[in-house]
């Protein structure tokens, strides 16, 4: 069936809806599938049957494979969120970057039992482990364990997935030993905060890529105010250049997309190696609280078999 016209108030619906479609162009054409104006559809229709050949046209090119004027072509650019052809390829160019690796997934290459999945998982593990083993610059943990057994208050920042996590896991790690933590994975709330610390506190972010705007900005405010930085992150990063500890390594993700992010398993033994050396720094001190925490705890459920610190 042949797309109609849309009205005035489509057309601003599509422009609206355009401006996601910016982020994720592949996403946008399936979306705005058969809401186009006739002649934008015909482009949409040639670009998502030719779209490894789009970056390496001209637009007039574009428009006489779609059958079409170039003036259209602008038109269906823009319904999708960009200023022009120009941009819509660049988009596109880098859509297409991130998403074959996805588009190319056969479900049938791998097994999907449970048991299998328990091997790769201790797989990924053990790989990502020994190569944070020979990268660690033990000088830098040095420095970070001495920072953290003397801080007066510790926060712990990250934004996104696995640098979120490992912020809230510095907090719980790290208050039961006897050092005041506190997490924060808002970008506002780590400004903020970044503000209240001072000479004798530590910021400790988290970030894989270490180009995140909200932790470079919040480790600036910090260091202005003369709280120590540690960042454990990429090598030769903006936030790495930044702190004045910086923990830094790079694991190489593995090409099975459904695998868990090799570097969640090695910011987890960079804190966990850091929260044991803080502890075995000063044993009777770290002692005294985790006693505290488990008697709180058996006093709470009168349980006194051995658990994990907290269940």
């Amino acid at each position: 069936m042949k797309a109609q016209n849309p009205t005035p108030d489509t057309n601003v619906k599509l422009q609206n809806r355009g401006q996601i479609g910016v982020v994720d162009v592949i996403s946008a054409l399936d979306r705005l599938d058969g809401k186009l104006a006739a002649r934008e559809q015909k482009v949409a229709d040639y670009v998502k049957a030719n779209l490894m050949r789009i970056s390496s046209m001209t637009i007039a090119e574009l428009a006489a494979g779609a059958g079409v004027s170039t003036p259209t072509v602008v038109r269906f650019c823009r319904s999708l969120g960009s200023d022009g052809f120009r941009e819509f390829k660049l988009r596109l160019a880098q859509n297409l970057a991130v998403s074959m690796q996805y588009f190319d997934t056969d479900p049938g290459d791998h097994p999907t039992g449970t048991e299998t999945a328990v091997d790769d998982v201790l797989s990924a593990f053990h790989s990502a482990a020994a190569m944070l083993r020979h990268q660690l610059d033990h000088t830098q943990m040095e420095a970070a364990k001495h920072a953290l057994s003397t801080a007066r208050r510790t926060l712990a920042a990250g934004i996104g997935g696995g640098s979120s996590m490992m912020a809230m896991e510095t907090a719980n790690r790290l208050f039961r030993i006897g050092v005041p933590a506190s997490f924060v994975n808002d970008s506002y709330q780590a400004q903020m905060q970044a503000a209240t610390l001072g000479a004798d506190d530590v910021l400790m972010v988290f970030s894989a890529s270490g180009e995140v705007d909200a932790m470079i900005a919040a480790t600036k405010i910090a260091k202005s105010y003369g709280a120590t930085t540690i960042a454990i992150t990429s090598p030769n990063s903006r936030l790495a250049q930044l702190a004045e500890i910086p923990i830094t390594f790079a694991i190489p993700e593995h090409p099975d997309i459904f695998k868990p992010t090799a570097i969640r398993f090695s910011l987890l033994i960079v804190l966990d190696a850091l929260a044991l050396s803080v502890a075995r720094e000063r044993p009777e001190l770290s002692s005294e609280y985790l006693r505290r925490v488990r008697a709180s705890l058996t006093a709470y459920h009168g349980r006194t078999i051995p658990l994990p610190l907290g269940d």
